[in-house]
């Protein structure tokens, strides 16, 4: 069961103490983690590259993201929207632009490591700030554009047709509510795997760190029995 690998796998020595909590697990029966998010939290918690505090990894391909509290248990993993453009940039000045004016090719969600929280947004109120440079935030979804069928597609099993917001990351009302409001109250640490770029570029430390380790590129199917 890839949730219950990836809770234990990055769980530091003092977390013993204290029962584990069950991880909320919203992903679709039968769809799998991929080896590389596996490895990634694996790494931050060892590297404490967190720095103690949450964070989340979102797998664009996979249309995943997985959110863990700063002891490195897994917390929930749920399903997600992101850039309806495929790519790991972000456009000069796409931040002062309208919606409506960002050109299709730059409604990416970029990749990296963020350093993230809550803060104003001119439109919005309050949202969580992946990256306020690039305005890239965490939200759930709203009605929005009806054509957009934003909640049919993060419902649907395959993440195939996950890609629709301008650069935005979109999670279902109940997982944001439960889990990702009360994770990131303080700020926290965001992950996003590329799209293109490769890891070396996107997360050197954690590539080089990888290269000499033995792993596989497969999938750990999850239980059927969740």
């Amino acid at each position: 069961m890839a949730l219950a690998f990836v809770s234990i796998g990055v769980a530091s020595a003092k977390d013993d103490v204290a029962p584990p909590v069950a991880a909320v697990d919203q992903l679709p029966p039968g769809q799998a983690v991929s080896d590389t998010v596996i490895e990634l939290a694996g790494w931050v918690v060892a590297s404490k590259d967190n720095q103690g505090y949450p964070f989340a990894i979102m797998d664009k391909a996979a249309a995943q993201v997985l959110v863990f509290g700063g002891d490195g248990r897994l917390r929930g993993a749920a399903p997600a929207l992101f850039g309806s453009a495929t790519g790991d940039h972000t456009a000069p000045g796409v931040a002062g632009l309208a919606l409506r004016e960002i050109p299709g090719r730059d409604r990416t969600t970029p990749a990296g490591r963020f350093v993230g929280g809550f803060g104003p947004s001119i439109d919005a109120g309050r949202v969580l700030w992946v990256d306020y440079d690039s305005a890239v935030s965490i939200h759930p979804t709203a009605t929005g554009v009806p054509a957009e069928r934003r909640a049919e597609r993060l419902a649907s099993p395959s993440p195939d047709d996950n890609r629709v917001t301008h650069g935005c990351i979109n999670l279902s009302p109940e997982f944001y509510e439960q889990i990702v409001r009360t994770t990131f109250e303080r700020g926290g640490v965001f992950y996003i795997l590329p799209d293109k770029a490769s890891l070396a570029e996107t997360f050197p430390e954690f590539a080089q760190s990888r290269a000499t380790a033995p792993h596989d590129d497969g999938k750990r199917e999850r239980s059927a029995g969740r």
